[in-house]
């Protein structure tokens, strides 16, 4: 996102000094990352944030929880929501977030207490109840949904799947965590950025027996390498293909998102045919005279193991 504009939207009861905002300044380090504190009443927030986006015409617009929900309402603009409480108001009700509350962060005005009465809660599902109201073929190719398979706080995967099509679990709770941030949201925003841009990265297939152990468990490194290797290249797992065996194949996916996250989420190719594809390297148990990219044979004498590939792709740094 180097020169680029990106918006963050915080939750309920935070603000622009949430450590999320911290991570994306230090990580984006060479774009411009737009924060603010967020009105209580929630007519005062969405009005704020047209007026945000109106000026300052954001690449990207990042929102978690309620921000989720104010995020998908800025229709024209490319977008991630996070855990999004799109019914916030039953979410208050249902999680204490009632009566006299505390800012989690510090706040431009000094205020820091703050109380939710039924009018407000009322206010924030009249809010709420606009979500989805603009969702048309461009919108729904510009949605990114990101939903931890641990939140315990909201839970609008299936509702959001109602209106987009790009709904993604990662593992991780309702609250970003450093390890959630950099294994499923710094990807999607790669993900965005390049097709922003038009950029084409090389491609890297990766054959299913060279991630899985006799024991069904990932092998030694290569979780470490996959989260290198998507740094400069875009990886796609490949697994034989089995017609007669549909669940197998469900089965081959279910892994791959548990044990390489977010950025194996649309990334499983399923062929009996590697040769055929069209890639510029493939990591592979065996060797393929008919490839018409480079083979990374493991267990070679070239590549012993992953850590022997993570060597060979850093000294090629992203060639």
């Amino acid at each position: 996102m180097a020169g680029k504009k990106v918006m963050y939207v915080h939750g309920f009861g935070s603000s622009a000094q949430t450590g999320t905002v911290t991570r994306l300044r230090k990580v984006l380090c060479q774009a411009t990352v737009i924060a603010e504190d967020m009105p209580l009443h929630p007519q005062e927030a969405i009005d704020l944030l047209h007026r945000i986006c109106d000026e300052q015409q954001p690449d990207l617009i990042i929102g978690t929880s309620m921000g989720g929900m104010y995020t998908e309402q800025l229709y024209g603009f490319d977008r991630i929501v996070i855990n999004p409480a799109f019914r916030i108001g039953d979410t208050m009700v249902e999680h204490g977030m009632t009566g006299a509350q505390t800012y989690f962060n510090p706040r431009k005005d000094g205020v820091q207490k703050f109380y939710v009465d039924n009018n407000l809660v009322k206010e924030y599902k009249r809010i709420s109840g606009q979500c989805f109201s603009h969702v048309d073929d461009e919108e729904r190719r510009r949605v990114w949904g990101l939903f931890g398979d641990a939140d315990t706080t909201v839970d609008t995967f299936d509702l959001f799947r109602e209106h987009y099509p790009t709904a993604i679990h990662y593992h991780g709770e309702h609250r970003v965590d450093e390890r959630s941030y950099m294994h499923a949201v710094m990807p999607v925003i790669r993900w965005i950025d390049d097709r922003q841009e038009g950029r084409l990265r090389p491609v890297v297939l990766i054959a299913e027996e060279s991630v899985v152990d006799k024991w069904g468990k990932p092998l030694g490194s290569s979780q470490k390498a996959f989260r290198r290797l998507i740094e400069r290249y875009d990886v796609h797992f490949v697994a034989p293909a089995d017609f007669n065996d549909s669940e197998r194949m469900k089965e081959v996916t279910a892994w791959m998102l548990e044990y390489f996250d977010a950025p194996a989420y649309n990334h499983v190719i399923f062929s009996n045919q590697k040769h055929l594809l069209a890639a510029d390297y493939l990591i592979d148990t065996a060797p393929h005279d008919n490839f018409m990219g480079t083979v990374v044979e493991l267990g070679s004498d070239a590549f012993k193991n992953w850590e022997d590939i993570i060597t060979y792709f850093d000294r090629l740094g992203g060639q």
